[in-house]
């Protein structure tokens, strides 16, 4: 609705004033409102006489669609017809003056209006008021710094806004990239008095200056310049004040920084224009958005208000495209002021929630919101969608496309948000919406229930504990209300149901204000000890400084425990609710990765799991975990040590079969480095086996094997890797046990492994059986048959061997078959070494090493032991039954008791070669009384000629 308003008379008293309100709004109607003056009224009358001047009352009426309002009578204009309402009331004196004043139209002269008049004319025009259409008519779009952060891409922007079908658009735009960054320097410097900021401001001007030269043109771009420098020079004026008071008001700031949304949207409008030929107005949002100040910094909208305010700018500006400044708004004050960080995303989803939009788009520079953070996981995915719930608490717990405060104002309409990236228009994006129903079937997947991981670092714990904590109403509460008087932050919160304890986490740089506080308010509880600090003796507490946390072995009662760098893993996911397993899952995909859980929290809605685990370990957990759940059950980062023979066969193998591993098994092997003697091929994504050969030669790198390790257990996503060793080095050996404490599974042809000394392969074992690490080593044995495996799973279910017997030298047996004289021993030696029949070192074959060697490795549960005065081979039983050859057993006996540290443990011979077979037993052995359950395979590395 749009009123005209004429006045019959001028005051003296107002006549000096200057204008306070734009000529374009009145306050009281609440329409676009023009002003006449008595002079000109009377000229018009002179001009049109009486009559003639109805007449033009007619057509302004018609002309700007409303009421005419005089001293002594309404005019209103209604469609073929000019109604008269006679005024009552009369003007008595100033009192009822309206304590504002206005420009005429016509000469720009002070005049006042009479309240009563006002009231009247409201009273006509309340009827026909129009509001602003609302609906899925309308689609809003948000361009981020990075989008408009040239010249060139603010051209992109304005193709993706004209090219987008909605019947209607708002486009929220931010401040050129860096530009908010520069404004806030620009304030900082002013009030340090720093005259720096002169040349700053300048960069500012002419940054925006180039740009608009490149953009626009011809009046578009004069009427920008001139609106740019206006703005520059009050800013001057502005940041001088500040820089003469040494100070600036939060207000000041607001109204400094937010000049840089101010010039992109003018830009974009004016280029829209420009390009299409449309309408397209530009919205001042401190005009139209009204926000209150709520704590931590933040506001809150005031969506009665902003509506009221948005429906006068759009009738006065009815335009089908509409470019608003983001990140700005007012207080209902009129003071200027921001939305804080992540504003203009804020925005965009107010407007959204304010127009009723069918969906906010979001654009940034990445395609969508991904499983888990791209820049610690390099095989992150794109999520299709995610529900409100998901993306709240994925925004919470640090995922950086969207703040957790955009997604509360789309969710009371429904209003979906997407995701999209300006440099990818091909990427549909992420959708954020309300799932349907049918979005998770039966029969799917346990892991898809889990959406994604998020991370918080630099946290710490803060663990209160202690026996008067038990039953004792309000120390939850106690304890928190001190947290929050000193202003901390607290992100998670874990209670046991015993009530001994509880521990929060809050971010690193408030813990030490945490502690000191809770102390304080506790003193007298801690000095009784009813509430102390853990009792773990390895507590570990916060300094007063950056510095390492120091370890405390007995902690005092006056002390609260602070153990410091921790990290925040949380799996999101809605469909996580009432699903048996997914809590299993995550837990056991940690474990299997070594990482330790200092703290866990769920809630009941149950929406995400949260545990607290080292800061240094996190990025490994989240590899895990997200590997675990996004990839195949198990997927498997492998290094292959050995690029001869049987490493380079190894590798062809895994080539071939890596596809159905994946398909049908759901394993999925990657090697991530191969290495050789003289040169190593590192890869953090996975080693093209189709040409690695090739790769090896050309981009291989001189061979360095603890670099080569690091690359392939700590340098990528996949928390699961193995070290094949297919060499015969007895130095790689050496480096089995470091490798299991390091959580890498070994596997090793390497008949060496088993037959060092007795105390490193104890190690091996025990370090085995307590963690969970893979020690393999089936091709030792029967050229990769599945021999070791088949006798323990025959023992595992209750089967007794007899007796063993087999020809355990492939190269003997080759040799001797195809040596018949008519030709050299050594061509026949060579020859079978060619073939990969032999050790690299042929002599172990017929030295009788490697024949013993795999009859050690045929029980992987016996005790193997060389006696060093005999150099015979003996065997040593755990069950303390006597199953000894008579011939000397108590000297072998004694000997094992010293070199195995270990008592109660019998010796059983076992027969030398003949003809290249063996036998385990012997005429005065009664191997069925064997328990083989109990007995382990040791090697003494001083084989001699068994």
């Amino acid at each position: 609705m749009f009123v005209v308003i004429l006045v019959s008379s001028r005051s003296k008293h107002h006549r000096s004033r200057r204008s306070t309100v734009p000529r374009c709004y009145h306050p009281v109607l609440r329409h676009h409102a023009c002003y006449l003056c008595r002079q000109h009224l009377l000229l018009y009358h002179s001009v049109f006489g009486l009559l003639g001047q109805l007449v033009f009352l007619r057509f302004l009426c018609h002309e700007f669609g409303g009421v005419v309002a005089v001293m002594d009578f309404i005019c209103q204009w209604s469609p073929g017809k000019l109604s008269i309402f006679p005024v009552c009331a009369s003007v008595a004196g100033p009192k009822e003056v309206v304590n504002l004043s206005y420009l005429c139209f016509t000469c720009r002269s002070n005049i006042y209006l009479p309240s009563h008049l006002l009231a009247d004319a409201m009273q006509q025009t309340s009827s026909e008021k129009v509001e602003f259409p609302k609906g899925d008519t309308w689609s809003i779009h948000k361009f981020g710094g990075t989008c408009v952060g040239s010249s060139e891409r603010i051209r992109n922007v304005a193709h993706v806004i004209i090219n987008d079908d909605s019947e209607r658009k708002l486009v929220v735009v931010s401040a050129m990239s860096k530009v908010t960054n520069m404004m806030y320097d620009l304030v900082c410097k002013a009030q340090s008095r720093d005259d720096s900021y002169i040349a700053a401001l300048d960069a500012v001007l002419e940054r925006h200056k180039l740009t608009a030269l490149d953009l626009l043109e011809g009046d578009d771009l004069a009427s920008f310049l001139l609106q740019l420098h206006d703005d520059i020079n009050n800013l001057k004026a502005m940041l001088r004040a500040i820089y003469i008071a040494g100070h600036a008001t939060e207000s000041f700031t607001d109204f400094v920084v937010g000049h840089g949304e101010l010039w992109s949207a003018q830009m974009l409008a004016s280029l829209v224009r420009k390009v299409s030929g449309m309408d397209c107005n530009w919205m001042d949002t401190r005009e139209v958005l009204i926000v209150n100040p709520s704590g931590s910094n933040q506001v809150d909208p005031d969506y009665l208000e902003s509506e009221k305010r948005l429906e006068k700018w759009f009738l006065q500006n009815p335009s089908k495209t509409v470019i608003a400044t983001g990140f700005i708004a007012s207080t209902p004050q009129n003071i200027p002021t921001t939305l804080k960080s992540d504003g203009s995303d804020f925005s965009a989803a107010i407007m959204g929630a304010l127009f009723r939009a069918r969906q906010v788009t979001i654009w940034t520079d990445v395609d969508g919101v991904c499983s888990a953070d791209p820049r610690k996981v390099s095989e992150a995915v794109v999520l299709k969608t995610l529900s409100y719930q998901e993306a709240w608490e994925m925004s919470y717990f640090g995922a950086n496309v969207l703040h957790p405060r955009t997604i509360i104002p789309v969710m009371q309409y429904d209003i979906p948000i997407i995701i999209r990236n300006i440099f990818n228009l091909s990427a549909p994006g992420t959708m954020i919406c309300q799932p349907s129903v049918n979005e998770f079937e039966d029969g799917q997947r346990l892991e898809s229930y889990v959406k994604g991981f998020a991370t918080i670092d630099n946290l710490a714990l803060v663990n209160v504990e202690g026996t008067g904590m038990v039953g004792v109403p309000g120390t939850a509460s106690a304890i928190f209300g001190a947290v929050k008087d000193v202003g901390a932050n607290v992100i998670m919160i874990s209670q046991a149901s015993s009530e001994h304890s509880i521990c929060f986490a809050v971010p690193e740089k408030e813990v030490k204000a945490v502690a000191e506080v809770l102390q304080s308010r506790f003193r007298q509880a801690l000095d009784a000890e009813r509430l102390s600090q853990s009792h773990n003796p390895k507590s570990i507490h916060h300094t007063a400084t950056t510095k390492p946390p120091q370890i405390c072995h007995r902690p005092s009662s006056s002390q609260v425990a602070v153990i410091s760098n921790c990290s925040i893993l949380a799996a999101v996911g809605q469909k996580m609710a009432s699903t048996p397993g997914v809590s299993a899952t995550l837990f056991n995909a940690l474990a299997k990765a070594n990482i330790n859980v200092r703290a866990i929290a769920q809630g009941c809605s149950e929406y995400n799991i949260t545990v607290v685990v080292k800061q240094e370990d996190c990025v490994k957990a989240l590899r895990a975990v997200h590997s675990r759940f996004y990839f195949s059950k198990t997927t498997i980062a492998v290094g292959i040590v050995g690029s001869g023979l049987i490493g380079g066969t190894l590798l062809d193998q895994l080539r071939d079969q890596a596809a159905v591993l994946k398909e049908q098994f759901n394993i999925d092997l990657r090697v991530m480095g191969i290495t050789g003697s003289r040169r190593m091929l590192l890869s953090d994504t996975g080693i093209d086996l189709s040409r690695w050969r090739d790769l090896q030669k050309v981009e291989g790198e001189v061979a360095d094997l603890e670099k080569f390790v690091h690359n392939v257990h700590g340098n990528h996503f996949i928390p699961n890797t193995v070290l094949v060793d297919c060499t015969a080095d007895s130095g790689v050996v050496s480096r089995y046990y470091e490798w299991l404490r390091r959580g890498i599974h070994v596997i090793t042809p390497n008949k060496k492994a088993n037959s060092g000394p007795l105390e490193q392969y104890l190690k091996l074992r025990a370090l085995q059986r307590q963690s969970y690490t893979h020690y393999f080593y089936e091709a030792t044995v029967g050229a990769g048959l599945p021999i070791i495996s088949t006798l323990q799973g025959l023992l595992e279910t209750g089967d007794k061997i007899l007796r063993i017997e087999g020809i355990f030298s492939g190269t003997l047996s080759y040799i001797f078959n195809n040596f018949i004289g008519t030709r050299a021993f050594s061509e026949v030696v060579a020859e079978a070494k060619e073939a990969g029949f032999t050790e690299p070192d042929p002599r172990d074959d017929f030295s009788g090493t490697d024949v013993a060697r795999k009859a050690y490795k045929v029980l992987d549960y016996v005790v193997v032991y060389v006696d060093n005065g005999t150099n015979r081979i003996v065997v040593l039983l755990s069950n303390g039954e006597l199953l000894l050859d008579p011939n000397g057993a108590q000297g072998q006996t004694q000997g094992v008791k010293e070199r195995g540290n270990s008592t109660h443990k019998k010796v059983l011979q076992i027969e030398g070669v003949e003809q290249g077979g063996i036998a385990i037993g012997g005429a005065n052995t009664n191997i069925t009384d064997i328990n083989l359950s109990d007995i382990e395979i040791i090697i003494d590395d001083d084989i001699g000629n068994a």
